[in-house]
């Protein structure tokens, strides 16, 4: 094993979006010329094979986020029962995420961006079900509501209540899918993104790391010994081993010995800690399942989702205030999600026709999830980002594998069934671990603009304080927020309840209100005059790189002129779509991220600082 100097390592892609391409560096050359680093050509099932691991980490980050939301719902309804098995309500949630994912990485955003349920739709399903429901007794120490299947022999007294509530949930869903494409097919993303600069994005980002922060202890708490551990291997595969290189044996023979090295510690940095500690959680009998079933065998084996399976999403004036609120919230969320997923990726910031793109696609998939049965949306997951900046590779075609394996997992309840039994801790220590690199990476944004400003200290500290401070004061109020009409309290209490939602507004209107320069906001990045020729003309060939990483593939670009022209916002400008000199197949397969040789001061700037 082989280790390099400390450095830092620049994140890097993994092959091309579409086809088995050569497997670029992860590592910048080893110093040391005795041995053959990892810029080694391998191409061919070492790069399939990388990619299945990968997606295989990604997949555990998102069935952690969607079984830990499901579970939080879940536990806010009464004791009662459901007229179907709740695996099937899982399933139903891993095709529409992973249908969202395939459509976001190939015509959305074009960011290898996993789509999951995230705090913005949970929050209001959560105000929208406590509102009209009592909250579950709390039992003592760390026991778990109980779910018992009804059937034709016995009545359950709450059964139409909880199968109510959670219509009541997918007509909010709906509703906020349906508003949030709406928002993307009229432009306002990119009408806004332009206007949202580091202080906007910063204070969203570092909300978003500390918003989970309860539910995250939550489930730490159920044994905080694993949980701890978890953390401890995360941490230590990732951040101590991560420049560790191990020799793999080269897939072509050769008549000249080669020695391949992989950073197989930082690659495996989810997968190998989450395997150790859900073994040691068996063997020590921890690892009962959250959430008991009490008829496992009624989940199907194969089903094919489709609209209406367990009645239609019930649409009531409770539900469209709550969707409102969930699409506005989602929307911020996912702005700053598109911002950051492209820093990591040291690209230019999403343009404005993949932004509005993005949102509709977005919005498509929520509408699915809530026709569905589904009680939560689908958005772009933070902690999947999280987890790019862990394994400092990013790839379309993992994030396409990802999408597959949650659609295939999706026809099968009962295979679905088996990741109810992730352990809490297990669960609480890797949203963790992935919620606490969001929050650094908001942290880094900081040093693009003049933070020694007194007026960018307030925007900065007024943002995430209030943000934090006005859902906490929203709980804790003896007396309800009531103006006499439920569906207006309904979206004021969900919508006051959403930090990043809140840290996002606030942002936007101090920053656009309070006047500064652009270098001051951070916005003054331009071309400086004492720019060479050679400097100027690698940034214009980074610019074009990343029109082609955004731009939409070449079947559906030809379809661009056949849209209307209220849709033309969905479409690259000619300015957009750069010099690509070549067909789009070499755009395809281009990686990602520039090279790093090809590094310069505003690149440097620009790009979010790696670990």
């Amino acid at each position: 094993m082989s280790r390099s100097p400390l450095h830092p390592i620049p994140l890097l892609s993994v092959g091309s979006q579409d086809t088995p391409a050569p497997l670029p560096p992860l590592l910048p050359p080893l110093q040391n010329p005795s041995s053959r680093s990892w810029a080694s050509r391998v191409c061919g099932p070492s790069t399939w094979g990388l990619s299945c691991l990968l997606a295989l980490q990604h997949f555990l980050v998102l069935a952690s986020l969607l079984w830990a939301s499901h579970l939080l719902l879940l536990h806010g309804l009464p004791p009662g029962g459901l007229s179907y098995p709740p695996a099937q309500l899982l399933a139903s949630s891993f095709f529409s995420c992973g249908l969202s994912t395939v459509l976001q990485t190939w015509m959305g955003s074009r960011l290898p961006l996993i789509q999951a349920p995230s705090l913005e739709f949970l929050i209001p399903a959560l105000v929208l079900t406590n509102q009209k429901l009592p909250l579950t007794t709390k039992t003592p120490g760390n026991a778990s509501l109980s779910l018992h299947l009804c059937s034709l022999t016995r009545s359950c007294h709450d059964l139409e209540l909880w199968n109510t509530s959670l219509r009541e949930v997918s007509g909010a869903v709906v509703v906020s899918g349906l508003l949030q494409g709406t928002i993307g097919l009229l432009g306002v993303p990119g009408r806004v993104f332009p206007y949202c600069g580091p202080l906007v994005l910063a204070p969203s980002l570092v909300v978003a790391g500390l918003s989970a922060h309860k539910e995250v202890a939550q489930f730490c708490s159920a044994h905080w010994g694993l949980a701890l551990l978890l953390i401890l291997l995360m941490v230590v595969c990732s951040q101590h081993l991560g420049s560790c290189q191990v020799p793999l044996c080269s897939w072509r023979p050769s008549s000249t010995s080669t020695h391949i090295y992989i950073p197989v510690f930082r690659l495996l940095s989810v997968l190998a800690p989450v395997v150790c500690v859900w073994l040691i959680s068996a063997f020590v009998g921890t690892s009962a399942i959250p959430l008991q079933l009490s008829e496992p065998s009624d989940a199907p084996w194969f089903w094919l989702p489709h609209p209406g399976e367990w009645e239609w999403p019930l649409l009531t004036p409770r539900a469209l205030a709550a969707g409102i609120s969930m699409a506005l919230a989602a929307s911020t969320s996912s702005l700053g999600c598109y911002a950051l997923c492209g820093h990591l990726l040291r690209l230019s910031p999403p343009p404005p026709h993949a932004c509005s793109r993005g949102l509709s696609l977005e919005g498509l998939g929520s509408v699915l999830a809530g026709l569905l049965g589904s009680p939560l949306g689908t958005a772009s997951s933070f902690p999947n980002v999280g987890t790019v900046s862990l394994f400092q590779t990013g790839s379309r075609k993992v994030a396409h594998l990802v999408g597959l394996f949650c659609m295939g997992l999706g026809l099968s309840p009962r295979l679905a069934q088996l990741f109810t039994n992730i352990p809490l801790p297990v669960l609480g220590g890797v949203l963790g671990v992935t919620q606490a690199v969001v929050l650094s990476a908001g942290f880094s944004s900081f040093h693009l603009a003049d933070i020694d400003s007194g007026r960018n200290v307030f925007i900065v500290g007024f943002s995430i304080f209030m943000a934090l401070l006005l859902p906490r004061w929203l709980r804790e109020a003896p007396i309800l927020l009531n103006t006499g009409w439920s569906p207006l309290d309904m979206f004021l209490r969900s919508l006051l309840a959403e930090p990043i939602f809140l840290a996002g507004l606030l942002g936007f209107l101090l920053e656009n209100t309070i006047s500064g320069t652009r270098a001051e906001r951070g916005l003054g990045q331009g071309l400086p005059t004492s720019f060479t020729g050679q400097e100027i003309q690698m940034l214009q060939q980074t610019r074009r790189k990343a029109a082609q990483e955004y731009g939409l593939p070449l079947p559906i670009k030809n379809l661009c002129s056949c849209i209307p022209q209220p849709l033309h916002c969905l479409c690259p400008m000619p300015e957009d779509s750069g010099d690509e000199g070549g067909s789009s197949k070499t755009g395809e397969r281009a990686d990602l991220l520039p090279n790093s040789g090809e590094s310069y001061s505003t690149a440097s700037r620009e790009g979010v600082r790696s670990q």
